[in-house]
């Protein structure tokens, strides 16, 4: 008997269950779906991305509602047009055997008038984006004030998103009395927010633990220099022949640029952003789904989309601002039943995020070695010897045979073998031969390993908080966005660290330089960069703990809280805003550019 027989679903339900070659429920759905049919209420339901969520509040929700009735009975809000497209069409899916019953797609870069004449034709469930919701609601093209039920499906993507607000002003559209229905695979506390403003006590149901990601996926960092993350990119799809993968990138300029250098260098690559158009991004998606593009590199928001059972691999190319994405991100493979494996390419300033991430997700790292160049020619000789092995013989090729046969008649079996395998071989070798190990040495979370610590007298009374100091840094020293780690900006001064072999560099720069008249100071510290130390060892130099007179010395960069300054920078309180050109020129000026 089919497992889902049990939960107490309808028979055209059960027949589309059927039909889609489902025999056994996950365990969101065990779960959820028999408190759902059994009881009208609330529900928070926390599970990790592509444990079958949808189908968990889908099967509840086509079994209460009346088909017969043509008005909107239910809200689905989901955070991308990509995620809305495909919940549509799993709930068309689901419903198939139910006459009558409608489900309307509602999300931005499509016509509202048509999306706005199918609800009116009739459409028991709008699946829609909070956007595109909140502008057909203020154009009174649609009328949720009567709906029964409202669903919040990946509630924190949305959130993370910035779209409390639109939640909060579509929820105040819909009647006290609807049953909501809130599903995420992270429980921050914005997520907690939303269910208590606007949830009446309800159930919860927890697959595993609060935030902790799946049990099939498994997790490896590759620890490397800054500017080697490209390089050790390439290794890991060289070494994992059979890779069909998902790359992450914080914004869409390195997708961008990653998608493109794979794609020079020969791999099936494509980039999925927000900036390309919604034709481009259909064309992505349908390539990859096909797998006709093996490596897709794509942003965190752009991926909310992304619904593919086969994915084997996916790649940090960089690690999330917000820790809490690394579920998500994780969450695009290990799924249908199937193993994966996230890997996280990092550098030694961003250790300690890994700790974090395993609090969060409760599963421990691996720490692995990129592979050298000889081991992936080993791999890629045996996965094609693997291939040879498996391929089905074409008969067609025996008309040919005899005069094969006759051009290569002079050799051993042995000598063939060693011949057509050398073509695949030597076009990794030849690449590989002289390449030199990408890992960087070990060290543990928090530790800069083998770095060299400096004061400098500078801090926030001049402008700085630790982002935008080390943007200055950086500049200044010609260094990598990494290679610059540690920041601790004080009041008056502040401390950074860099690698060992840049510690001449640092000193020299920073030997009589002058902005605006004033030294700019650096020394190297005994400070060992501890939260709250005040800083420790000899500084030459006359001047006086804040580190000379107290001109106004601006700085520039983002601004946000966190990051390399564990004392979390002084937030809103600096005049700092993006870079400063006098900075600017001051630098170009040491370089010999202006």
């Amino acid at each position: 008997m089919n497992k889902f027989e049990q939960l107490g679903l309808n028979p055209s339900i059960l027949k589309a269950v059927e039909d889609m070659g489902f025999e056994s429920p996950s365990e969101v759905q065990e779960k959820a779906i028999p408190v759902l049919l059994k009881e009208d209420t609330d529900m928070v339901a926390l599970a990790q991305t592509g444990t079958g969520k949808t189908a968990a509040f889908g099967f509840p929700l086509i079994q209460k509602i009346n088909a017969n009735n043509k008005h909107t009975q239910a809200l689905i809000l989901s955070p991308t047009r990509e995620l809305c497209l495909q919940i549509t069409h799993e709930i068309k899916n689901y419903s198939k055997h139910e006459q009558g019953l409608h489900a309307v797609a509602v999300y931005g870069g499509a016509s509202i008038t048509d999306q706005a004449r199918q609800i009116e034709r009739g459409a028991q469930i709008i699946v829609a984006t909070p956007g595109r919701m909140q502008d057909m609601i203020n154009r009174k093209l649609v009328n949720i004030s009567k709906i029964e039920y409202c669903v919040l499906d990946e509630a924190d993507e949305m959130l993370n998103m910035g779209f409390f607000e639109d939640i909060k002003n579509i929820l105040s559209h819909t009647p006290k009395e609807k049953h909501t229905w809130l599903f995420s695979a992270t429980m921050p506390k914005e997520v907690a927010t939303i269910a208590k403003k606007f949830m009446r006590t309800p159930i919860e149901i927890t697959v595993g633990s609060k935030n902790q990601g799946t049990s099939n996926v498994s997790h490896e960092y590759y620890l490397v220099n800054s500017r080697q993350r490209y390089e050790a990119l390439k290794r890991l799809a060289d070494a994992n022949p059979d890779i069909f993968s998902v790359i992450f990138c914080r914004t869409k300029r390195d997708t961008q640029k990653v998608a493109e250098k794979l794609i020079e260098d020969g791999y099936s690559a494509a980039a999925l952003h927000g900036d390309l158009s919604q034709n481009q991004r259909d064309l992505v998606m349908k390539s990859f789904r096909t797998k006709q593009i093996q490596m897709l590199v794509a942003t965190d928001v752009a991926a909310r989309g992304i619904d593919v059972d086969d994915i084997t691999h996916v790649i940090n190319y960089q690690l999330p601002d917000e820790i809490e994405t690394y579920t998500h991100r994780s969450g695009r493979t290990g799924r249908a039943g199937k193993s994966g494996v996230s890997m996280v390419i990092i550098t030694k300033s961003e250790m300690r995020k890994i700790k974090s991430i395993e609090r969060i997700i409760q599963q421990k790292f691996e720490q692995k070695d990129i592979p050298d160049g000889m081991e992936i020619c080993r791999v890629q000789l045996f996965h094609l010897a693997k291939n040879i092995k498996d391929t089905e013989i074409n008969r067609e090729i025996d008309a040919y045979l005899p005069g094969i046969n006759e051009v290569l008649e002079d050799f051993s079996k042995e000598e063939l073998i060693k011949k057509f395998f050398s073509v695949e071989f030597t076009r990794f070798f030849n690449y590989y031969k002289n390449s030199s190990g990408l890992s960087a040495p070990s060290a543990s979370a928090g530790d800069g390993g083998d770095s060299t610590r400096y004061f400098i007298n500078v801090g926030a009374k001049d402008g700085f908080d630790w982002m935008s100091l080390k943007d200055f840094l950086k500049a200044t020293l010609d260094l990598g966005r990494d290679d610059v780690f540690k920041v601790d900006v004080k009041d008056s001064f502040s401390f950074f660290n860099t690698d060992a072999k840049s510690t001449e560099n640092v000193l020299n720069t920073f030997k009589d330089f002058q902005h605006q008249g004033r030294y700019i100071n650096v020394e190297e510290t005994k400070d060992t960069g501890g939260r709250g130390n005040r800083g420790g060892g000899k500084r030459k130099g006359k001047f006086n703990k804040g580190g000379g007179k107290q001109d106004s010395f601006k700085g520039g960069g983002r601004r946000r809280s966190g990051g390399d300054n564990a004392s979390g920078g002084r937030r809103g309180k600096s005049k700092a805003g993006n870079r400063n050109k006098n900075i600017e020129n001051s630098i170009k000026r040491r370089r010999g550019k202006k």
